[in-house]
Protein backbone atom coordinates (compact mmCIF):
# COMPACT_ATOMS: atom_id res chain seq x y z
CA UNK A 1 0.00 0.00 0.00
CA UNK A 2 1.31 3.48 -0.93
CA UNK A 3 0.03 6.61 0.78
CA UNK A 4 0.53 10.30 -0.03
CA UNK A 5 0.62 12.88 2.75
CA UNK A 6 -1.03 16.28 2.38
CA UNK A 7 -0.72 18.99 5.04
CA UNK A 8 -3.59 21.29 6.03
CA UNK A 9 -1.40 24.37 5.61
CA UNK A 10 0.42 24.90 2.34
CA UNK A 11 4.22 25.25 2.53
CA UNK A 12 5.39 28.86 2.51
CA UNK A 13 9.16 28.42 2.10
CA UNK A 14 10.56 28.95 -1.39
CA UNK A 15 13.27 26.65 -2.74
CA UNK A 16 13.88 28.42 -6.06
CA UNK A 17 12.41 31.22 -8.15
CA UNK A 18 12.70 32.14 -11.83
CA UNK A 19 11.70 35.28 -13.69
CA UNK A 20 10.14 35.56 -17.15
CA UNK A 21 7.14 36.40 -19.32
CA UNK A 22 4.89 33.37 -18.92
CA UNK A 23 1.35 34.63 -19.61
CA UNK A 24 1.91 37.52 -22.02
CA UNK A 25 4.81 39.05 -23.99
CA UNK A 26 5.42 41.95 -21.59
CA UNK A 27 4.12 40.44 -18.37
CA UNK A 28 6.70 40.63 -15.57
CA UNK A 29 6.12 37.41 -13.64
CA UNK A 30 7.89 35.05 -11.26
CA UNK A 31 7.45 31.29 -10.91
CA UNK A 32 8.40 29.91 -7.50
CA UNK A 33 8.55 26.41 -6.07
CA UNK A 34 7.41 25.78 -2.52
CA UNK A 35 8.49 22.16 -2.19
CA UNK A 36 5.57 20.45 -3.91
CA UNK A 37 3.68 23.64 -4.87
CA UNK A 38 4.34 25.53 -8.10
CA UNK A 39 3.14 29.14 -8.09
CA UNK A 40 2.91 31.92 -10.65
CA UNK A 41 3.06 35.35 -9.02
CA UNK A 42 2.95 38.84 -10.47
CA UNK A 43 3.64 42.28 -8.96
CA UNK A 44 0.46 44.34 -8.91
CA UNK A 45 0.04 48.04 -9.61
CA UNK A 46 0.05 48.70 -5.88
CA UNK A 47 3.46 47.06 -5.47
CA UNK A 48 2.12 43.91 -3.83
CA UNK A 49 2.58 40.38 -5.14
CA UNK A 50 -0.49 38.64 -6.53
CA UNK A 51 -0.69 34.86 -6.74
CA UNK A 52 -2.08 34.13 -10.22
CA UNK A 53 -1.90 30.35 -10.02
CA UNK A 54 -0.94 27.82 -7.37
CA UNK A 55 -0.87 24.13 -8.22
CA UNK A 56 0.25 20.97 -6.43
CA UNK A 57 2.56 18.74 -8.46
CA UNK A 58 2.43 15.85 -5.95
CA UNK A 59 6.19 15.56 -5.90
CA UNK A 60 9.36 17.38 -4.91
CA UNK A 61 10.57 20.24 -7.11
CA UNK A 62 14.37 20.31 -7.13
CA UNK A 63 15.12 22.97 -9.75
CA UNK A 64 13.49 25.35 -12.22
CA UNK A 65 14.62 27.09 -15.41
CA UNK A 66 12.92 29.39 -17.90
CA UNK A 67 13.63 29.46 -21.62
CA UNK A 68 12.23 31.05 -24.74
CA UNK A 69 12.44 29.79 -28.31
CA UNK A 70 14.02 32.15 -30.83
CA UNK A 71 11.37 34.55 -32.08
CA UNK A 72 8.83 33.58 -29.41
CA UNK A 73 7.28 36.09 -27.02
CA UNK A 74 6.56 33.90 -23.99
CA UNK A 75 8.67 31.66 -21.79
CA UNK A 76 8.42 27.97 -21.02
CA UNK A 77 9.30 26.37 -17.68
CA UNK A 78 11.60 23.38 -17.25
CA UNK A 79 11.02 21.50 -13.99
CA UNK A 80 13.58 19.22 -12.39
CA UNK A 81 11.92 16.99 -9.80
CA UNK A 82 12.15 13.65 -8.02
CA UNK A 83 10.07 11.96 -10.73
CA UNK A 84 13.02 10.95 -12.90
CA UNK A 85 11.57 12.98 -15.75
CA UNK A 86 12.17 16.23 -17.60
CA UNK A 87 8.93 18.18 -17.68
CA UNK A 88 8.33 21.32 -19.77
CA UNK A 89 5.33 23.46 -18.79
CA UNK A 90 3.48 26.25 -20.55
CA UNK A 91 1.06 28.61 -18.83
CA UNK A 92 -2.45 28.66 -20.32
CA UNK A 93 -3.92 32.07 -19.66
CA UNK A 94 -7.47 31.19 -20.74
CA UNK A 95 -7.77 28.20 -18.40
CA UNK A 96 -5.37 29.55 -15.75
CA UNK A 97 -3.34 26.38 -15.53
CA UNK A 98 0.05 24.94 -16.42
CA UNK A 99 -0.07 22.73 -19.50
CA UNK A 100 2.41 19.88 -19.75
CA UNK A 101 4.05 20.29 -23.15
CA UNK A 102 6.63 17.51 -22.85
CA UNK A 103 7.51 14.82 -20.34
CA UNK A 104 10.66 12.80 -20.99
CA UNK A 105 11.63 9.92 -18.67
CA UNK A 106 15.34 9.32 -18.11
CA UNK A 107 15.74 7.59 -14.72
CA UNK A 108 14.26 6.22 -11.54
CA UNK A 109 12.12 8.29 -9.22
CA UNK A 110 13.43 9.75 -5.98
CA UNK A 111 16.08 12.33 -5.08
CA UNK A 112 19.10 10.22 -5.94
CA UNK A 113 22.62 11.49 -6.38
CA UNK A 114 23.12 9.97 -9.85
CA UNK A 115 19.63 10.66 -11.23
CA UNK A 116 19.44 14.10 -12.93
CA UNK A 117 17.08 16.76 -11.66
CA UNK A 118 19.20 18.66 -9.14
CA UNK A 119 20.52 21.09 -11.77
CA UNK A 120 18.68 22.52 -14.78
CA UNK A 121 20.01 25.12 -17.20
CA UNK A 122 18.70 26.38 -20.55
CA UNK A 123 20.52 28.04 -23.42
CA UNK A 124 19.66 31.80 -23.52
CA UNK A 125 18.53 31.43 -27.14
CA UNK A 126 16.24 28.52 -26.23
CA UNK A 127 18.00 25.96 -28.43
CA UNK A 128 18.92 23.38 -25.79
CA UNK A 129 18.74 22.57 -22.11
CA UNK A 130 20.78 20.42 -19.74
CA UNK A 131 19.56 18.53 -16.70
CA UNK A 132 22.18 17.13 -14.37
CA UNK A 133 22.62 15.10 -11.22
CA UNK A 134 24.87 15.65 -8.26
CA UNK A 135 27.13 12.96 -9.62
CA UNK A 136 27.97 11.46 -13.01
CA UNK A 137 24.87 11.87 -15.16
CA UNK A 138 23.96 14.81 -17.40
CA UNK A 139 21.46 14.85 -20.25
CA UNK A 140 21.24 17.49 -22.96
CA UNK A 141 18.02 18.00 -24.93
CA UNK A 142 17.77 19.91 -28.21
CA UNK A 143 14.74 22.21 -28.28
CA UNK A 144 13.09 23.24 -31.53
CA UNK A 145 9.71 23.85 -33.15
CA UNK A 146 7.83 21.95 -35.83
CA UNK A 147 5.96 23.26 -38.88
CA UNK A 148 2.97 24.11 -36.68
CA UNK A 149 5.22 26.20 -34.35
CA UNK A 150 4.83 23.67 -31.53
CA UNK A 151 7.73 22.99 -29.21
CA UNK A 152 9.65 19.79 -29.94
CA UNK A 153 12.29 18.07 -27.83
CA UNK A 154 14.96 15.63 -28.99
CA UNK A 155 16.11 12.36 -27.52
CA UNK A 156 18.56 12.88 -24.64
CA UNK A 157 22.24 13.27 -25.45
CA UNK A 158 24.55 11.95 -22.77
CA UNK A 159 27.32 14.05 -21.20
CA UNK A 160 28.16 11.64 -18.37
CA UNK A 161 31.45 11.63 -16.46
CA UNK A 162 31.87 8.95 -13.82
CA UNK A 163 33.41 9.67 -10.41
CA UNK A 164 32.57 13.36 -10.78
CA UNK A 165 30.68 15.51 -8.27
CA UNK A 166 28.92 18.57 -9.69
CA UNK A 167 28.68 21.65 -7.47
CA UNK A 168 26.85 23.96 -9.87
CA UNK A 169 25.84 24.23 -13.50
CA UNK A 170 24.81 27.04 -15.85
CA UNK A 171 24.35 27.81 -19.56
CA UNK A 172 26.71 30.25 -21.26
CA UNK A 173 25.48 33.14 -23.36
CA UNK A 174 27.37 32.61 -26.60
CA UNK A 175 24.97 34.12 -29.12
CA UNK A 176 24.07 31.79 -31.97
CA UNK A 177 27.24 29.71 -31.71
CA UNK A 178 26.92 26.14 -30.49
CA UNK A 179 25.32 26.04 -27.02
CA UNK A 180 27.83 25.65 -24.18
CA UNK A 181 27.11 24.57 -20.61
CA UNK A 182 29.53 25.14 -17.73
CA UNK A 183 29.89 23.09 -14.54
CA UNK A 184 32.04 23.06 -11.42
CA UNK A 185 33.23 19.48 -11.05
CA UNK A 186 35.41 17.48 -8.69
CA UNK A 187 36.94 14.16 -9.70
CA UNK A 188 37.12 11.79 -6.74
CA UNK A 189 38.32 8.63 -8.55
CA UNK A 190 41.79 8.81 -6.96
CA UNK A 191 40.38 9.58 -3.52
CA UNK A 192 38.16 6.50 -3.75
CA UNK A 193 41.19 4.25 -4.12
CA UNK A 194 43.42 5.96 -1.53
CA UNK A 195 42.82 4.85 2.08
CA UNK A 196 45.34 7.37 3.48
CA UNK A 197 43.25 10.41 2.56
CA UNK A 198 46.11 12.18 0.77
CA UNK A 199 44.35 12.05 -2.59
CA UNK A 200 41.18 13.48 -1.08
CA UNK A 201 43.14 16.38 0.41
CA UNK A 202 44.76 17.06 -2.98
CA UNK A 203 41.51 16.83 -5.00
CA UNK A 204 41.05 19.82 -7.27
CA UNK A 205 37.85 21.38 -8.59
CA UNK A 206 37.63 22.07 -12.31
CA UNK A 207 35.57 24.43 -14.44
CA UNK A 208 34.34 22.37 -17.38
CA UNK A 209 32.65 23.40 -20.63
CA UNK A 210 30.27 21.02 -22.42
CA UNK A 211 29.51 22.00 -26.01
CA UNK A 212 26.50 20.80 -27.96
CA UNK A 213 27.40 20.48 -31.63
CA UNK A 214 24.10 21.18 -33.37
CA UNK A 215 25.47 19.93 -36.71
CA UNK A 216 26.65 16.55 -35.43
CA UNK A 217 23.99 16.31 -32.68
CA UNK A 218 26.67 15.40 -30.17
CA UNK A 219 27.86 16.71 -26.80
CA UNK A 220 31.59 16.96 -26.20
CA UNK A 221 33.72 17.97 -23.24
CA UNK A 222 35.25 21.08 -24.76
CA UNK A 223 37.42 22.55 -22.01
CA UNK A 224 38.38 21.84 -18.43
CA UNK A 225 40.62 23.96 -16.25
CA UNK A 226 41.44 23.98 -12.51
CA UNK A 227 39.48 26.50 -10.48
CA UNK A 228 39.58 27.74 -6.90
CA UNK A 229 38.66 24.91 -4.52
CA UNK A 230 36.25 27.25 -2.74
CA UNK A 231 34.15 27.68 -5.91
CA UNK A 232 30.46 27.04 -5.28
CA UNK A 233 28.44 29.06 -7.80
CA UNK A 234 28.54 29.98 -11.50
CA UNK A 235 27.00 33.13 -13.01
CA UNK A 236 26.76 33.39 -16.81
CA UNK A 237 28.05 36.62 -18.34
CA UNK A 238 26.15 38.18 -21.27
CA UNK A 239 27.64 37.43 -24.67
CA UNK A 240 26.76 37.31 -28.34
CA UNK A 241 27.34 41.04 -28.92
CA UNK A 242 26.00 42.11 -25.52
CA UNK A 243 29.15 41.21 -23.59
CA UNK A 244 32.32 39.13 -23.46
CA UNK A 245 30.54 35.85 -22.54
CA UNK A 246 32.14 33.46 -20.03
CA UNK A 247 31.23 32.93 -16.37
CA UNK A 248 31.73 34.53 -12.99
CA UNK A 249 32.95 31.94 -10.52
CA UNK A 250 31.88 32.67 -6.94
CA UNK A 251 34.48 31.27 -4.54
CA UNK A 252 35.26 31.78 -0.87
CA UNK A 253 36.35 35.44 -0.47
CA UNK A 254 36.80 35.90 -4.24
CA UNK A 255 34.86 36.61 -7.41
CA UNK A 256 36.60 35.30 -10.53
CA UNK A 257 35.94 35.85 -14.22
CA UNK A 258 36.80 32.78 -16.33
CA UNK A 259 36.45 31.95 -19.99
CA UNK A 260 38.21 29.67 -22.43
CA UNK A 261 41.21 31.43 -23.98
CA UNK A 262 41.00 34.36 -21.54
CA UNK A 263 43.20 35.20 -18.57
CA UNK A 264 41.68 34.86 -15.13
CA UNK A 265 40.36 38.12 -13.62
CA UNK A 266 40.03 37.94 -9.84
CA UNK A 267 38.76 40.39 -7.25
CA UNK A 268 38.23 40.20 -3.49
CA UNK A 269 34.72 40.29 -2.05
CA UNK A 270 34.16 43.13 0.46
CA UNK A 271 34.18 41.99 4.09
CA UNK A 272 32.56 43.31 7.23
CA UNK A 273 34.95 45.05 9.60
CA UNK A 274 33.90 42.90 12.55
CA UNK A 275 34.22 39.60 10.64
CA UNK A 276 37.01 37.44 12.07
CA UNK A 277 39.86 36.49 9.76
CA UNK A 278 39.16 32.76 9.93
CA UNK A 279 35.67 33.18 8.46
CA UNK A 280 35.23 33.40 4.71
CA UNK A 281 32.62 35.09 2.55
CA UNK A 282 30.52 32.84 0.29
CA UNK A 283 27.98 33.94 -2.31
CA UNK A 284 24.69 32.05 -1.87
CA UNK A 285 22.37 33.72 -4.41
CA UNK A 286 22.50 36.15 -7.30
CA UNK A 287 20.44 38.05 -9.84
CA UNK A 288 21.58 39.39 -13.19
CA UNK A 289 20.08 42.18 -15.26
CA UNK A 290 20.95 42.68 -18.91
CA UNK A 291 20.17 45.53 -21.27
CA UNK A 292 21.68 46.47 -24.60
CA UNK A 293 23.63 49.35 -23.10
CA UNK A 294 24.83 47.74 -19.86
CA UNK A 295 24.47 44.81 -17.50
CA UNK A 296 25.13 44.17 -13.84
CA UNK A 297 24.96 41.42 -11.22
CA UNK A 298 23.63 41.48 -7.68
CA UNK A 299 25.33 38.95 -5.41
CA UNK A 300 24.32 38.07 -1.87
CA UNK A 301 26.68 36.62 0.71
CA UNK A 302 25.82 34.17 3.46
CA UNK A 303 25.66 37.12 5.87
CA UNK A 304 22.97 38.89 3.84
CA UNK A 305 25.25 41.55 2.30
CA UNK A 306 24.43 42.35 -1.32
CA UNK A 307 27.17 43.37 -3.73
CA UNK A 308 26.89 44.92 -7.16
CA UNK A 309 29.34 43.46 -9.68
CA UNK A 310 30.16 44.93 -13.09
CA UNK A 311 32.64 44.03 -15.81
CA UNK A 312 34.86 46.49 -17.65
CA UNK A 313 35.53 45.05 -21.09
CA UNK A 314 36.34 45.96 -24.66
CA UNK A 315 35.10 43.56 -27.30
CA UNK A 316 35.63 40.07 -25.88
CA UNK A 317 38.44 41.12 -23.53
CA UNK A 318 37.67 41.80 -19.89
CA UNK A 319 40.08 44.23 -18.24
CA UNK A 320 38.54 44.71 -14.80
CA UNK A 321 35.98 43.20 -12.46
CA UNK A 322 34.42 45.65 -10.01
CA UNK A 323 32.52 44.68 -6.85
CA UNK A 324 31.07 47.13 -4.35
CA UNK A 325 28.72 46.91 -1.39
CA UNK A 326 25.09 47.63 -2.24
CA UNK A 327 22.79 46.79 0.70
CA UNK A 328 22.02 44.20 3.36
CA UNK A 329 18.88 42.05 3.20
CA UNK A 330 17.78 38.79 4.84
CA UNK A 331 19.62 35.81 3.36
CA UNK A 332 17.79 34.59 0.25
CA UNK A 333 17.68 31.36 -1.72
CA UNK A 334 16.78 33.26 -4.91
CA UNK A 335 16.92 36.83 -6.18
CA UNK A 336 15.19 38.23 -9.26
CA UNK A 337 15.53 41.70 -10.81
CA UNK A 338 12.43 42.63 -12.81
CA UNK A 339 12.56 44.98 -15.78
CA UNK A 340 9.97 47.16 -14.07
CA UNK A 341 12.47 48.14 -11.38
CA UNK A 342 11.56 45.61 -8.68
CA UNK A 343 13.76 43.19 -6.77
CA UNK A 344 12.11 39.98 -5.58
CA UNK A 345 13.80 38.23 -2.66
CA UNK A 346 12.89 34.67 -1.68
CA UNK A 347 14.05 34.65 1.92
CA UNK A 348 15.67 31.57 3.39
CA UNK A 349 13.99 31.81 6.80
CA UNK A 350 11.78 34.90 6.99
CA UNK A 351 9.15 36.66 4.93
CA UNK A 352 9.66 37.02 1.20
CA UNK A 353 9.77 40.60 -0.03
CA UNK A 354 9.46 42.80 -3.09
CA UNK A 355 11.68 45.88 -3.17
CA UNK A 356 11.64 48.76 -5.62
CA UNK A 357 14.66 50.62 -6.91
CA UNK A 358 14.09 54.35 -6.48
CA UNK A 359 16.68 55.68 -8.95
CA UNK A 360 17.58 54.21 -12.32
CA UNK A 361 20.74 55.49 -13.97
CA UNK A 362 23.27 53.76 -16.14
CA UNK A 363 26.07 53.87 -13.61
CA UNK A 364 23.68 53.20 -10.70
CA UNK A 365 25.49 55.79 -8.64
CA UNK A 366 22.25 56.81 -6.96
CA UNK A 367 20.58 53.41 -6.69
CA UNK A 368 19.10 52.73 -3.26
Amino acid sequence: MFLYNLTLSRPSGIQCAIYGNFSAPKAQEIVVSRGRILELIRPGDNGRLQVILSTDIFGCIRSLAAFRLTGAQRDYIIVGSDSGRTVILDYNKDRNQFNKVHQETFGRSGCRRIVPGQYVAADPKGRACIIGALEKQKFVYVLNRDSAANLTISSPLEAHKSHNIVFHMCALDCGFDNPIFAAIELDYSDADQDPTGDAAAAAQKHLTYYELDLGLNHVLRKWSDPVDNGANLLIPVPGGGDGPSGVLVCAENFLIYRHQGHDEIRTVLPRREDLSGDRGVLIVSYASHKKKAYSFFLLQSEYGDIYKATLVYEGDTVTELKVKYFDTLPVCVSLAVLKTGFLFTASETGNHALYQFVVSTRDWAGYQ
